[in-house]
Formats: structure tokens, C-alpha cells, sequence
């Protein structure tokens, strides 16, 4: 309803503006078409921004208020040159033309800057910096282990983040170089990283980011550091599967979600004495021992088991043990 009342003054503040330009004495009309001509098109640009302001439904606040803030910088510094131009061009003629064409690359120029760098703000007084805090959740930044593994998909599609997901620009070209490798198995693992890419984006537009500033502190820097570099100057997460890189992070202070940590985590607990059903599908190590997967990929070794190969079997935990490969079962039937 604001939204309304506000379009329907801003068209009578228009169609008055229009008719006081008209019968303000500046313009001569000779013919009654110029009179329509005028007004129509002053009616013709209100409705035109109330249609592309209908249109574009999607407004950032940090890009309104770099547009803004680099429209009041350029304004500032183009009256600063118009008292500067005063001195040095006399003729009034030729320093309004200069002034306002200096004018508008000034304004262009503010507004673009800030723009590029809207996430970034830093408010400066001598001596002392204000600078950007993140407050509540805070947004993970994804690397190409974690894209290409595909999970994240699935996971984000159970609304587990309540932040943003960063994806860097860099990180889609690296996978774009893996997709374009001459290696058969690397160019079906980043086409696969590309496809998630396209399902992140389909589904969850409003929470994925693509990261598309180059920081200063990128320069030669490898991947992974730069990846440890942007989640720290973002005060976020880094979420990933490469065990190196995790290491990394933690030693800079980065929180890292480590997805084959969290698989691990999510997989059922088994308490000894509990049973359960499994599907015996290979023999095992050691004489009369079978082996069957869970659903989640868990192994689970069968004490005398192997005659049951192909079967299903009701077994009897009897152990757990968890290693850096995973979880495993030992049970009997």
C-alpha cells in the first residue's frame, strides 16, 4: 500500500512538474502539439521509472547506497572543480561545457569504484578505522573439492546455511580448466563441478554469491591460500574436503566445515549388543569372515559370515571402530 500511494504521488508531482514547465514562459509553443508533446513526455519518463522500478524487483542495499554515496562524492568534487576552473578558464562559456562533462566522469568514475568495492566499505578518520564486522551467521565460502564432490547440493537443499555461499571467481576457473583438461577422468569431474555450480545457482539464487573482486593480497598466491585469504577477509567459513587445506585454514584461524568430517559425524551410532540388518556382498580378511555396506557406505566385518554371501543376515554388533578412513562395524550373525 506505501508502494502505491508513493507511485501515485510521484505521478501528480510529475504531471504538475509537467505543467509548470509548459506555463512557465521559458518555452515558446507555436502549436497546441508541442504543448501535448511536452507533457507526454515528462508523463512518458515517470511511468518509465515507476515500470523499471516494478521491474527490477531484486534491490541490493549495498549497491543503492554505493550509487548513491558515489553520486554525492562526484557532486562534491564537481563543484570543488567549478570553483578551481573559476581561476584558470574566465570565459564562462567554455568552462560550463568543461565542468559538467569533467563532472559526469567524475560521478561515473565514484559511483563505479564503489561499486567494485561495496563490500568492502571502510569508513576512515585519521587515526582510527571502523572496519566492516559481520554480526550473526556468517556467509561459507566453497572450494572446488567440496563444488566437485556434489553434496553440497544436497545439503543445501535441507536449508542447513543460514549465510550466504561465497563461490570465488577463481575457483570457477579452476573449474573450468579441469572441465577443458585433455585427461578423461579430470574433465568429467569438472564438468560435474560446473553442473552443481548451475543446480547451486538454479535453486538457491538468492544464497549463492559469486566472489568476483581480486583482493590485493591475491597476487601469486595458489588457490587454496587465496581461498584461506578471502573466507578470513570475509569473516567466514571455509567448507571443504581437502584435508591439506584444512590443516591450512586452521592454522590462519579460519573455521572450516569439512564435509567428509560431517558425513562421518551424521553416520548412525552402533552400541554392541544392537541389531541390525545387512547384506553380506564379499568375503572377507580372515577365515569365515563376510563383509557388507551400510546405506551411508559404513563396512561392517561379519564373524561367520561367509558362508552368507548374497544373503541378508541379522547381525549382532560387537564392536566399533572409527578411523580416519571412516567408521567400521564387527558384528556376527
Amino acid at each position: 500500500m506505501g508502494l502505491l500511494i508513493l507511485r501515485c504521488v510521484f505521478v501528480f508531482v510529475a504531471a504538475g512538474l509537467g505543467l509548470s514547465i509548459i506555463y512557465s514562459g521559458d518555452i515558446l509553443f507555436n502549436t497546441e502539439w508541442m504543448f501535448w508533446a511536452v507533457f507526454l513526455g515528462v508523463m512518458a519518463v515517470a511511468f518509465g521509472v515507476i515500470a523499471l522500478d516494478m521491474a527490477i524487483r531484486k534491490k541490493h542495499l549495498e549497491s543503492i547506497t554505493a550509487v548513491y554515496f558515489g553520486m554525492i562524492i562526484g557532486l562534491f568534487l564537481t563543484y570543488v572543480l567549478g570553483l578551481a576552473l573559476v581561476l584558470i578558464v574566465s570565459n564562462e562559456a567554455i568552462r560550463k561545457p568543461i565542468q559538467l562533462v569533467v563532472g559526469l566522469a567524475i560521478c561515473y568514475t565514484c559511483i563505479s569504484l564503489l561499486l567494485q568495492t561495496r563490500s568492502d566499505f571502510r569508513f576512515i578518520i585519521p587515526y582510527v578505522e571502523f572496519a566492516k564486522e559481520i554480526k550473526g551467521v556468517r556467509p561459507c565460502v566453497l572450494d572446488t573439492s567440496v563444488i566437485i564432490d556434489g553434496r553440497i547440493a544436497d545439503v543445501a537443499e535441507t536449508n542447513i546455511f543460514d549465510g550466504k555461499m561465497i563461490i570465488p571467481k577463481f575457483v570457477i576457473n579452476e573449474l573450468q580448466a579441469i572441465a577443458d583438461s585433455s585427461d578423461r577422468l579430470r574433465r568429467g569431474r569438472g564438468r560435474r563441478g560446473l553442473d552443481i555450480l548451475n543446480r547451486l545457482r538454479t535453486a538457491h539464487a538468492e544464497d549463492l554469491e559469486i566472489f568476483e573482486q581480486e583482493l590485493p593480497e591475491f597476487a601469486a598466491q595458489a588457490v587454496d591460500i587465496k581461498l584461506v585469504i578471502l573466507a578470513k577477509h570475509l569473516q567466514g567459513k571455509l567448507i571443504t574436503n581437502d584435508y591439506n587445506l584444512n590443516k591450512v585454514a586452521k592454522l590462519h584461524g579460519v573455521p572450516v566445515i569439512n564435509f567428509n568430517d560431517l558425513s562421518n559425524a551424521l553416520k548412525p551410532v552402533f552400541l554392541p549388543g544392537e541389531h541390525f540388518d545387512v547384506r553380506v556382498v564379499k568375503a572377507g580378511e580372515e577365515p569365515g569372515q563376510g563383509v557388507g555396506y551400510l546405506e551411508d557406505g559404513t563396512m561392517v566385518v561379519i564373524e561367520n559370515g561367509r558362508d552368507c554371501i548374497g544373503e541378508t543376515v541379522n547381525i549382532a554388533v560387537t564392536s566399533v571402530l572409527q578411523t580416519s578412513a571412516g567408521r567400521m562395524v564387527f558384528g556376527k550373525c
